[in-house]
């Protein structure tokens, strides 16, 4: 069986990887750290040292990572501009690991994990119901949605 990785983008995103019936599931790592602009703000980024750590021992030749689309808002330039930077952390390992990935919209998976006609607001619940019910193993785990869980499932399902 193919090993897939999913990932849900962003410094607040988690990262699973799924392989037969081994599962991992976590947040992805970062690190918080002074910004770079005039205002005294912190910012996180991703640990790409941790993250390359997590993905050192995956058989490059049967792999596929699945990375969310980060979401790019003018109107939110802040909120862009950590996604993008989440993003090109991701992509700095994946490619330094000679992983192959694709980016995946989370309407495509969310159309087949989660009920139809969601609003905004109820996304983040239902994927955490539903997660948890397909991954009873980590209940327990603190994070609000399984939304990494869903994309690794619903590329399994698929055969991606």
């Amino acid at each position: 069986m193919k090993t897939i990785i999913a990932i849900d983008n962003g410094t607040s995103g988690t990262i699973a990887i799924m392989k037969e019936d081994n599962i991992y599931f976590n947040n992805v790592p970062i690190f918080i750290q002074q910004s770079y602009t005039k205002t005294k703000q912190n910012i996180s980024r991703i640990n790409t040292y941790k993250l390359k750590e997590i993905l050192k021992n995956i058989d490059n030749k049967n792999c596929l990572v699945l990375i969310e689309r980060p979401m790019v808002n003018p109107m939110r330039f802040k909120a862009s501009g950590s996604a993008l930077r989440a993003l090109e952390a991701v992509l700095i390992v994946v490619e330094e690991l000679n992983l192959s990935y694709q980016y995946e919209d989370s309407k495509s998976w969310q159309r087949e994990m989660l009920p139809k006609n969601l609003k905004k607001e109820e996304l983040k619940k239902a994927s955490l119901d539903i997660g948890n019910r397909l991954f009873p193993q980590f209940k327990d785990n603190k994070h609000p949605d399984r939304d990494s869980l869903l994309m690794a499932e619903y590329a399994r399902r698929k055969n991606l």
